[in-house]
């Protein structure tokens, strides 16, 4: 891939990062926020549970996004971005700009998520 490709890809990343970076803090914060203290009922104390639940899980997903736009980071400074990691073969621009952490072409992820019983267009 040309340098300044690889650049354009690597201010994406990066502005991803920082986006869910603060994703992450804020759904963890809110998650902590959430105290039994004002808690009247046990249908309160049930909501309070759900919406706990629900920003620790939004912080997960937040941490995964992290962790997937690190190793892309990293797949551009070894030299690696842009290929896929299955085959070799450069991955489509379009689909990089769709997906920069993406690690596998779109024909190479449709085979891994049909051998692993996922819906093949979910991701492509």
């Amino acid at each position: 891939m040309q340098p300044e490709k690889l650049a354009h890809f690597k201010q994406i990343l990066l502005s991803e990062l920082r986006t869910h970076n603060n994703h992450v803090r804020d759904d963890q914060a809110a998650a902590l926020e959430l105290t039994n203290d004002d808690v009247k009922d046990t249908v309160d104390m049930s909501q309070m549970d759900v919406n706990k639940e629900l920003a620790f899980t939004l912080g997960a997903r937040e941490s995964q996004m992290l962790a997937d736009i690190d190793q892309a980071l990293l797949r551009i400074e070894e030299g690696s971005y842009g290929n896929c990691a299955r085959c070799g073969q450069p991955i489509d621009e379009r689909r990089l700009e769709a997906l920069p952490t993406a690690r596998y072409d779109a024909t190479c992820q449709a085979l891994i998520e049909k051998a692993n019983g996922e819906d093949v267009h979910a991701t492509l």
